[in-house]
């Protein structure tokens, strides 16, 4: 049953409220990383100019820019990643990092590991990320296993909520418009003595438009009635206490939670009748964890110790015309679990550097369940109950060579109960030239992506004994900074080689009842190409331009075909502008070359240019309007074949912090 829009905004000002009154007097002592510093790179601050890997980070400026609707939209401003939205917001959204598959991502939310064990491949669905107060996001590329483990051989993307620091601060806001669009957040964090907080939750509710078809002659114009609209909802909340227990001892708790209902449609195929079918789906993703930092030795040695625990819930209603037996409702649930107990420590060596070491014991979950409704009804069935445990060691070491010359060396070992063991490495260096602002950096790992739950003991298509996928990349980039810092410059070339990927297909290990095929081991793949970005201060506090650019190769080495929905060409560009003291208008052009919706280079969708502009003025130090047109052009152009796109959009809103 779908949430008024007025229940879900009711719930966001009410979690906010409770917020308010639980947090009275509390504080955070651990500041965020400063701009120039990151903590995804290495698994502790490092600063930029001494990373050898390609990391990139959207700052909240930058995230407070984007739609409630569709914060994973930000992520566009990064090279070598693809964001692909089936549909419209709360649809699946999935995001790839230089030509890997989604489920080769890792995703974490304040450190934490949120990629849904009970997909088929554990991928995270990005519409699942709601737009709570997030402080920075920082994006990872390349095989990144060695210090991540499973699922990080494209690249890791770390969402950080933010830390509460100082006198309190309380921000709330409200925004409206096109396709029945309301949206709201809020916000408190700050600190007080030894005690830190900050929470925020957020809300939205849109009538949408028909997911299949819209905006598509072919199909519009085929169809003897209109096409239903697609609503959604989203509600998501998050919240970080830390208390500082004595001076060398810091103890937090956190969390994360979301729920999306998306109403959704059928893919059209010979074999379905009623693509445009009256089917929706519910997600709920919770996240909690506690973590102790001990500083021991004089602060020699900084010990983490962390435990944290995540539920994926998923439910499907899927009602359609099938050629084979008629009309169908199914109903589909799967449960993810996820329970992790790791030990972190960081041990300052001295003038030898840096030693980060850890272990970690992480038990996964999968429970799915069907039901039919329709041609017969038939009680529910619990097709899949299985779990895993994997127990990984890692280390890290960073070290520097004549002062410039930043290295770092690591290597981690996974092994999962009754399963595969696998072993990865990576190894950076950062080689800086002062005097021209310019950095030499290279990468080069490997990495390896554990099969899932689902493909392993599916009852139809599973394969208990399949191996892990396996991966080689490296990189060699330069950045450039010039004129007092006001340009800055990157330049990167990557490749990596995929081997071992899963892949559903038909073979002489698939069980005799596996009629239409199983997992297999059997696909390899390869992906290169060039990342370039520029963010250039043309005329300082008033004209400001930013942009990237991305080419890429990615190809089935079997076939030598394409990999479905890889752009070969994306990139964006944006112009800041402020005319006015107070106002910002920021107009900016996406762009997305031709590539192929399906594999076997089938559905090819047509190239893209999508212009919107963002425009915010402050009223004063409390108050702020804002509004933003998207795709202004009314750009046809689709994402998922027969899978629409709005069109031109309008959204206003109002901020308000104190």
């Amino acid at each position: 049953m779908a949430m008024p829009s007025c229940r879900l905004l009711a719930a966001s000002v009410s979690f906010f409220a409770l917020s308010l009154g639980a947090v009275h007097a509390q504080t955070f002592t651990e500041p965020a990383p400063a701009p120039d510093f990151v903590v995804t790179a290495t698994r502790s601050p490092l600063a930029i100019s001494q990373a050898g890997s390609a990391i990139s980070v959207i700052t909240a400026e930058e995230i407070a820019k984007e739609s409630l609707t569709s914060p994973a939209e930000v992520l566009r401003r990064v090279p070598g990643v693809t964001v692909v939205e089936t549909g419209g917001p709360g649809a699946t959204t999935t995001v790839r990092l230089r030509g890997a598959e989604s489920g080769q991502t890792l995703v974490l939310i304040d450190g934490i590991r949120v990629n849904d064990p009970s997909t088929d491949s554990g991928e995270f669905d990005f519409s699942n990320l709601a737009a709570v107060d997030i402080e920075r996001i920082e994006v990872l590329r390349g095989p990144q296993s060695a210090i991540y483990g499973s699922d990080a051989m494209g690249g890791v993307i770390n969402i950080i909520t933010r830390k509460g620091k100082g006198a309190p601060r309380v921000s709330v806001g409200v925004e409206g418009g096109s396709y029945g669009t309301k949206a709201g957040r809020a916000s408190v964090s700050g600190s007080d003595g030894p005690v830190s907080y900050a929470f925020s939750t957020t809300g939205f509710d849109t009538a949408g438009f028909s997911r299949y078809g819209y905006r598509i002659g072919r199909i519009e114009d085929a169809l003897s009635s209109p096409l239903e609209p697609d609503s959604a909802q989203r509600l998501g909340a998050a919240g970080r206490i830390s208390v500082a227990l004595s001076p060398d001892v810091e103890f937090e708790i956190g969390g994360y939670a979301s729920y999306n209902r998306a109403q959704i449609d059928n893919a059209a195929s010979a074999f379905e009748f009623l693509p445009d079918a009256p089917s929706q789906t519910q997600q709920r993703l919770y996240e909690g964890h506690s973590r102790l930092t001990i500083n021991a030795f004089d602060g020699i040695l900084r010990n983490t110790f962390l435990v944290s625990g995540s539920r994926t819930d998923r439910d499907y209603r899927l009602v359609g015309i099938s050629s084979f037996s008629g009309p169908y409702w199914n109903n589909y649930g799967y449960q993810g679990d996820r329970l992790l107990a790791e030990y972190q420590g960081d041990l300052k060596l001295g003038p030898y550097g840096l030693l980060t070491f850890g272990a970690k014991a992480e038990q996964e979950d999968l429970v799915s369940t069907s039901r039919s409704v329709l041609p017969f009804a038939t009680p529910e069935n619990e097709d899949i109950d299985a779990s895993q445990t994997t127990r990984s060691v890692y280390a890290l070491h960073q070290f520097s060579l004549f002062e410039n010359l930043h290295l770092s060396l690591g290597g981690r070992i996974d092994d999962i109960e009754d399963g595969d063991t696998f072993g990865t490495w990576r190894a950076t260096a950062a080689y800086e030239i002062p005097s021209s602002g310019t950095k030499l950096r290279a990468s080069v790992g490997t990495g390896a992506k554990a099969p899932t739950l689902y493909q392993k003991f599916d009852p139809f298509s599973g394969t208990a004994d399949l191996e892990s996928e396996r991966s080689i990349g490296f990189d060699v980039g330069i950045d450039q900074r010039l004129a007092d810092d006001r340009v800055l410059l990157s330049a990167t070339f990557f490749a990596n080689r995929f081997r071992n990927l899963i892949a559903f297909g038909m073979a002489d290990t698939c069980r005799p009842d596996q009629f239409f095929g199983c997992f297999i081991n059997v696909n390899r793949a390869r992906t290169s190409g060039v990342e370039l970005s520029a963010d250039v201060d043309v005329i300082p506090t008033w004209l400001r331009v930013k942009a990237s650019y991305t080419y890429l190769e990615a190809f089935d080495e079997e076939s030598d075909l394409r990999l479905a929905r890889r752009p070969e060409n994306q990139g964006r560009l944006g112009v800041a502008i402020t005319p006015l003291p107070g106002l910002s208008i920021e107009p900016s052009v996406v762009l997305v070359g031709s590539r192929f919706s399906s594999p076997g280079e089938l559905n090819e969708l047509a190239p893209y240019a999508r212009f919107d502009v963002y425009a915010d003025y402050k009223i004063n130090n409390t108050f702020s309007i804002y509004a933003r047109a998207e795709n202004l052009t009314d750009a046809d152009y689709q994402e998922v074949y027969d899978y629409g796109t709005a069109g031109r959009s309008f959204y206003a809103g109002l901020r308000a912090t104190w």
